[in-house]
């Protein structure tokens, strides 16, 4: 069974899947963040959705590109856990089924080609103060533990 993190789901709402693969990027003694700016700044581990017929490997890098600008290397998976929320850019609530991995981060070959996203570099403990979810936050304790 794979741990539910946040809000319970709603009773009165019918949520889509939306897996998805997310990394843990170590940067020396520093980790590797995105920043999605909208409303409001959303810091979050880089990654995204995986895409119908995708691998979660290659959607780990295809999002790590588009939000960091960084090539990756050597992904290995750390677990999973599940949110329910809503995704307003989409306009859905969604069960994210999220996997988490580590990887290495190679270079940056490119600025972040995802709309409103900005990389970030930050220390472990300024990580976890910020990320703007408790799963994101989990895994990267453990990590750094």
């Amino acid at each position: 069974m794979i741990r539910r993190i946040g809000h319970a789901p709603r009773a009165d709402q019918r949520y889509v899947l939306r897996p998805g693969a997310y990394a843990i990027l170590p940067l020396k003694r520093r980790v590797l963040l995105t920043a999605q700016i909208a409303e409001k700044v959303d810091i979050q581990l880089p990654g995204g959705g995986i895409d119908p017929g995708e691998s979660a490997i290659h959607a780990l890098h295809r999002e790590v590109m588009e939000e960091t600008g960084w090539r990756i290397a050597a992904p290995r998976k750390l677990g999973s856990f599940r949110r329910f929320v809503f995704m307003p850019e989409y306009d859905i609530w969604a069960e994210k089924l999220c996997h988490v991995y580590r990887a290495r981060p190679v270079r940056q070959v490119a600025v972040p080609s995802e709309p409103d996203h900005e990389t970030l570099v930050l220390s472990p403990a300024d990580a976890l103060e910020c990320l703007g979810n408790d799963g994101d936050r989990l895994f990267l304790a453990r990590y750094f533990s």
